[in-house]
């Protein structure tokens, strides 16, 4: 399928300075941003930035980032699933995975995350796609924001439902090796019946297996 980009922004006013949400943005326009200390959630910042980058370049890819002023202080970004992942087995050339989504802590509890995603899907080509997010809670700053497992997982899912992504069931092994764990999707409007069909297939792939 063709993938088209179309740019939004839109500013978001918090107690510690006037952020620009903005995106899917360049690998140019990212290379010339500084990316803060902080955002460590993944890999170190340096070797994360050039992650980003690099999937600024592909086809399908899309970066959305929050900055103060040059600064980038929270990012979100949509790719292809990982090839080693069940959600790649599909072929599906419209499923595209929220891959990472991280804001620094002095951001957080500012609606950032958010707003990454509600200017995400500002985009009418995001109707084209199902996105699915993989939530796993060691990915998750327990320790930052000492939280439980629950806490955080009810503040990840309030914020991914902004973005129009909603809970659905699997049987892969990852997901529910822990409850807290969860697949969320957003079906596009104008995704078709056999593109849901593959994805309901790939949720529950053991089921003949007993």
């Amino acid at each position: 399928m063709e993938h088209k980009k179309t740019y939004h922004a839109k500013e978001l006013t918090t107690p510690c300075g006037t952020l620009i949400i903005e995106g899917p943005i360049s690998s140019e326009a990212l290379k010339g941003f500084h990316f803060h200390e902080d955002l460590v959630a993944f890999r170190p910042p340096e070797q994360q930035h050039k992650a980003l980058i690099g999937i600024a370049d592909l086809p399908e890819g899309r970066i959305i980032v929050a900055r103060l002023h040059n600064t980038v202080v929270g990012y979100v970004t949509f790719l292809y699933p990982d090839p080693l992942e069940r959600w790649s087995e599909g072929n599906i050339d419209n499923l595209i995975e929220l891959g990472a989504i991280e804001v620094i802590p002095q951001f957080r509890g500012c609606s950032v995350g958010k707003n990454l995603l509600l200017v995400s899907m500002m985009d009418d080509a995001m109707e084209d796609y199902l996105i699915i997010t993989t939530e796993y809670y060691w990915h998750w700053d327990l320790k930052g924001t000492k939280l439980n497992v629950w806490e955080y997982r009810k503040i990840m899912e309030k914020m991914m439902n902004a973005g129009g992504l909603e809970w659905y069931a699997t049987d892969d092994p990852e997901i529910c090796s822990h409850p807290a764990n969860c697949l969320m999707a957003r079906i596009g409007k104008r995704v078709n019946m056999e593109t849901i069909q593959k994805f309901d297939r790939l949720r529950f792939m053991n089921r003949f297996m007993y």
